[in-house]
């Protein structure tokens, strides 16, 4: 299914940089529970600001517009013109919404907060993503991982600290994790000081290509293939975290705090298998993960919605597991099909695909309200059957 394609000998100067891709990994966290602390607290302003569905829903698109739909305008803007010190400075945008959030006296308020969090993250993913490449010494696959991980540590955490503080404290305490947001602009100015030094040694080197390793139509075909595969992995893990609790409840009888166990046994499976799909792609290629992570984890989709208890349990830490690997190996291998282009590449995977796969998870639950959760997780064990398109990815062409 794969080359395996040997890897060019690196120098001491090009070692893989931990430190760096530590924090901005540890980063990519602070953002993510920033950004999960937003959806945790819907209950809470729902009553506090006797709100509908529809305000709602105005909020998640508030935020979904710009956290994703600005990434790839931002990714080429920073492609042409890099800014070291936009990272500490998207991580403020996300200071600012917190504290509008915190403190909003009407609905147009937590909109704006909502849009600032969004925001940040707009300005945070194409740079950093940027900053882990750079760092990577080569070790593309593994910096990616390293990076996604922390993004998925966030997510997890952030409903816990709503749960633990925000809703027992009252929404004022919202306020209270701006010392998230401080604490990751010091390391991101520090992080911001070492890019702008590699740009200053990188001066005197040629600048990177940017010929593309194949004709523009075979590569333009490819990353359609390569949103398409994203979305429905997205779209499908969605729905695992989205639903999950609901499902094993209704279906299997779990009280809350059970399902809750079942929820984070998924989780912690998905952030294993984002770490491990980066090392496994330097060392067999992004196309072999990619072809391994889509393709593989069929069968395991197709059958969970038939399976006991104890299987749903296994069949999810498989899938989360299997079907996660494949992110970072998607960015890493969209990157080496537009050389030169990190930002928007980071833009359209970061910000985009998850957009559009939040989009279909919300749509699910619409099904959901119709159909009964069962027929949800029915209709969704099918997605992962359009990793068929996986066979259309191209072979690139040895690196030298």
């Amino acid at each position: 299914m794969s080359t395996v394609v040997p890897a060019a000998p690196r120098s001491a100067a090009a070692a893989t940089t931990y430190s760096v891709i530590i924090a901005v990994s540890a980063c990519h966290m602070l953002n993510d529970i920033m950004q999960s602390l937003l959806t945790s607290i819907y209950p809470l302003l729902k009553e506090n600001y006797a709100l509908d569905f529809v305000q709602i829903g105005l909020l998640t698109m508030a935020f979904q517009v710009t956290a994703s739909l600005l990434q790839p305008a931002i990714g080429m803007v920073t492609d042409r013109w890099p800014m070291p010190f936009s990272l500490p400075v998207g991580m403020g945008s996300s200071f600012v919404g917190l504290i509008l959030l915190a403190y909003a006296h009407s609905f147009p308020m937590l909109v704006l907060g909502a849009c600032m969090i969004g925001l940040g993250s707009a300005i945070f993913h194409p740079e950093s993503s940027r900053v882990a490449r750079l760092a990577s010494g080569g070790r593309h696959g593994l910096a990616q991982s390293m990076f996604q991980v922390g993004g998925n540590a966030g997510t997890a955490i952030g409903p816990l600290l709503a749960a633990f503080i925000v809703l027992p404290f009252g929404q004022t305490s919202v306020a209270w994790f701006s010392a998230v947001a401080l604490i990751g602009m010091m390391i991101l100015t520090w992080v911001g000081n070492w890019y702008a030094g590699e740009r200053r040694n990188a001066a005197s080197r040629p600048a990177i290509s940017r010929t593309l390793p194949l004709p523009r139509g075979r590569v333009a075909w490819a990353l359609i293939v390569l949103i398409v595969l994203t979305t429905t992995k997205n779209a499908y893990l969605s729905s695992l975290s989205s639903y999950f609790t609901f499902y094993t409840i209704g279906r299997f009888g779990l009280d809350v705090r059970d399902a809750q166990l079942m929820l984070f046994l998924f989780l912690g499976s998905s952030a294993v298998g984002v770490f491990l799909g980066g090392p496994i792609g330097d060392r067999f290629g992004a196309r072999f993960v990619i072809w391994f992570s889509i393709l593989g984890v069929i069968p395991f989709a197709l059958m969970l919605p038939y399976a006991n208890l104890f299987w749903t349990g296994v069949l999810t830490v498989l899938i989360g597991l299997i079907f996660s690997s494949a992110f970072s190996a998607i960015v890493v291998f969209a990157q080496e099909l537009v050389p030169g282009r990190v930002g928007l590449i980071a833009g359209i995977f970061f910000g985009f695909s998850f957009g559009a796969g939040g989009l279909a998870a919300a749509l699910l639950g619409g099904v959901a309200d119709s159909h009964g959760i069962d027929y949800v997780y029915k209709l969704c064990s099918y997605m992962p059957l359009l990793g068929i398109l996986t066979i259309f990815l191209p072979r690139l062409p040895a690196r030298h």
